[in-house]
């Protein structure tokens, strides 16, 4: 089966210097999209005619709002809205300190916010339009010494599902895919040997973390593929959706 509803649709992507980001970016643009690429610093992806690297920093309202409007204003319609912008911050609930907090929230959640905002208010008089959030299984599983990252990635989770509630009678899907451990730099960062990915693969009892059922990490193309199908027609009547894609770490759905 193959995909549809991507030709000539304007996708929007933050976080998409990387990882995830950059492996959807791709995917988009295999698909046929325009797609405006977006990172803190403009994202030094493969030049393609359709794609459009753009620095954003999510974090300030007033740039997503821009940056949306400068979208809408010369390349058309937006219809695809994916928020892959994240930031981790590790330790104990006793070593974080404000700042860090903030930043953790102010990417993973209020950047989450602002782009879902701003492409509400275009998306909702055209009567279509399809966003995803990708949010983390940390989102619904206690993480040891990660709890602003798993608290602010819970916060998106939920906003994107009151999101879809209301935006649903305009026609327009909102979803989640929740990766687990992926083979990203955010992942690998973590890691003190060349031992990590076995590590994170047998789980940690120490820490109350189970292991992948599946005895592998996520690849970057895992995640984006699971976008992509929210995206598409052939998810055309899912809405509201939190998609676990972590191999069955959280042994749930």
């Amino acid at each position: 089966m193959k995909l549809t509803g991507f030709d000539g649709t304007l996708a929007v992507v933050t976080g998409a210097a990387g990882g995830i980001g950059a492996a959807l970016v791709q995917l988009l643009l295999d698909s046929g999209c325009v797609v405006v690429a977006t990172d803190l610093a403009a994202p030094a992806l493969p030049a393609a005619p359709n794609l459009h690297a753009k620095a954003l920093d999510v974090s300030d309202a007033g740039a997503v709002d821009a940056l949306v409007g400068w979208a809408e204003t010369t390349l058309g319609p937006v219809g695809f809205g994916i928020s892959v912008a994240g930031v981790l911050q590790v330790g104990t609930v006793d070593q974080i300190d404000d700042a860090q907090w903030r930043r953790v929230f102010a990417v993973n959640a209020d950047g989450v916010f602002h782009l879902s905002r701003a492409l509400a208010r275009v998306m909702t008089p055209r009567g279509k339009g399809a966003i995803v959030t990708v949010s983390s299984n940390a989102a619904g599983v206690p993480r040891h010494g990660m709890a602003a990252y798993a608290a602010s990635k819970a916060a998106a989770t939920m906003f994107t599902r009151c999101l879809g509630l209301e935006l649903a009678p305009h026609g327009i899907r909102c979803n989640i895919v929740a990766p687990g451990s992926t083979l990203t730099p955010m992942q690998t960062g973590m890691w003190e040997d060349a031992n990590g990915a076995q590590r994170v693969i047998e789980g940690s009892p120490a820490t109350y973390k189970a292991g992948i059922p599946l005895r592998k990490l996520a690849s970057p193309d895992d995640i984006a593929h699971a976008v992509m199908f929210l995206l598409s027609d052939q998810a055309g009547h899912i809405a509201m959706s939190d998609l676990y894609v972590d191999g069955g770490a959280t042994l749930r759905g």
